[in-house]
């Protein structure tokens, strides 16, 4: 069975699920107050809007050398307000709940702290439950992706790039596929970096980067990353790359909540994207 690899300063995890579990399971859970900026409602956290103004960083990398342009895929090629990975995410909690044997609340929790903990839920289900990846990755990309409109606007400023493109992914490939056919950029891209491609290590970790340069042949130096999530693109920054944080509404993990402090763009950020297409366009106009 292929395995991600393990964080340098892995956590012992049972204390703190066994908590969770705990709360859940009581009147404290639901009585809690949420963190400053989220909801009191039991949806997750990532499901409040965070506004981010424009900020600049005081000495971006350009585009100017670019050569391969990397795009994440969910909340970063289509708008997060389509509530795709939402039903993604509910539908994680679900197979966790099913194949454990736990109910629905734990297993959120479950899904959750191996996301932090080990980059991506399937991650920490692989290393603490050695758990198979395909029947996991084929059940929460069993989707309706009718939300995701088709944009001809993107695709326009993605075909005017110059340079090779590509998808780089978390999810699986069919996912990619999928949502990318949907809206009508697919064939714009060379190829599709997946999970099961970096041995299901995922991002953050370098190695997952290191294999996606490798396999595509990929100068850092000449490359540049789209990419929703901002401690995502601490590797791409460390490697060489141009990197732009595209601003979604969906929040997911601690990292965005801290851009909430931000006051300028920190080192690893280059250009902070609010609309792809337009961000994509005024980069076709600079270079004229």
């Amino acid at each position: 069975m292929p395995r991600p690899r393990r964080p340098p300063h892995g956590l012992n995890l049972a204390p703190a699920l066994k908590a969770c579990f705990l709360a859940v399971m009581t009147k404290e859970a639901t009585s809690r107050q949420p963190m400053s900026g989220t909801s009191a409602c039991s949806g997750p956290e990532e499901n409040v809007a965070l506004k981010v103004p424009s900020l600049a960083h005081p000495s971006p990398r350009d585009f100017a050398a670019t050569e391969t342009w990397i795009f994440d895929l969910d909340n970063t090629l289509y708008p997060a307000e389509c509530n795709l990975f939402a039903e993604v995410d509910r539908r994680m909690a679900e197979f966790i709940a099913k194949y454990l044997g736990v109910p629905l609340p734990y297993a959120r929790h479950l899904q959750k702290s191996y996301y932090r903990q080990f980059g991506t839920t399937l991650s920490g289900l692989m290393l603490v439950h050695k758990m198979e990846p395909g029947p996991f990755l084929d059940y929460v990309h069993d989707i309706d992706i009718s939300a995701v409109p088709e944009s001809p606007r993107l695709r326009a400023a993605i075909e005017a790039l110059d340079g090779r493109k590509l998808i780089f992914t978390n999810g699986s490939r069919r996912h990619a596929e999928r949502v990318a056919e949907k809206l009508g950029i697919l064939d714009l891209f060379e190829d599709i970096c997946d999970i099961a491609a970096c041995e299901y290590v995922p991002k953050p970790d370098r190695a997952a980067f290191d294999t996606m340069l490798k396999l595509h042949d990929v100068r850092a130096d000449r490359a540049a990353m789209f990419e929703d999530m901002p401690h995502n693109l601490e590797a791409p920054h460390a490697l060489g790359m141009t990197t732009a944080l595209v601003h979604s509404s969906y929040i997911d993990h601690p990292s965005q909540l801290a851009m909430r402090k931000w006051t300028i763009l920190p080192q690893h950020v280059h250009h902070l994207v609010h609309d792809l297409a337009a961000f994509l366009e005024g980069l076709r106009r600079r270079d004229r």
